[in-house]
């Protein structure tokens, strides 16, 4: 019997933090590692609070990204605010798939952004100081997101583990922001 403390053993959480103290020059290969245990299928889960919209989808298949499921994603992923869809790179899809991997759930991400508009982020700069003037959310390259049964600081180890990109904590806001930039990580 496995022991699990909100749904992470200790042997996975030891696993991936090993395999990530011994890489000396992190890349995207790691979340791509991490993820070809799903049996060369990746896939992803997530619903939209604000649209009311769910998307379960297998989005990769045997090395092969599946169009019809990147341009649903993108859809889903789009600017709420105002509708504007705009590609979402596939390394923060990726990304963002692995730590879900790592967390050991089934429960889908609630997305709390995607793309931003210019409109919208400079909006959002405008109450909140927290907000990048150049934000990757601009370019469709990042993803804030929450997960009920997990915490920030969970989601947040799951991320950072997969060396693949930006890994943002916002506690307080509770939820984590991933992207496909410099492997970087911030916040408290």
């Amino acid at each position: 019997m496995v022991n699990r403390t909100n749904g992470l053993t200790r042997r996975a959480l030891l696993g991936a933090f090993a395999a990530t103290s011994v890489i000396a020059a992190p890349t995207y290969s790691n979340a791509f590692g991490l993820l070809r245990g799903a049996g060369d299928v990746r896939r992803v889960r997530m619903y939209n609070g604000r649209t009311g919209e769910n998307l379960d989808t297998i989005y990769w298949i045997e090395g092969n990204y599946i169009k019809e499921a990147l341009n649903e994603i993108n859809h889903f992923m789009r600017d709420w605010r105002n509708n504007q869809v705009k590609a979402i790179d596939t390394r923060t899809i990726d990304l963002s798939a692995a730590a879900h991997n790592l967390l050991d759930t089934t429960e889908p991400y609630m997305l709390i952004s995607g793309y931003r508009s210019p409109e919208t982020n400079a909006m959002l700069r405008a109450r909140s100081s927290g907000v990048a003037k150049n934000s990757r959310h601009l370019q469709g390259e990042a993803a804030d997101l929450r997960l009920n049964s997990r915490s920030v600081n969970q989601m947040y180890r799951a991320a950072a583990a997969c060396a693949a990109g930006g890994v943002g904590r916002y506690t307080s806001s509770n939820f984590v922001h991933m992207d496909c930039g410099p492997v970087r990580s911030w916040g408290s």
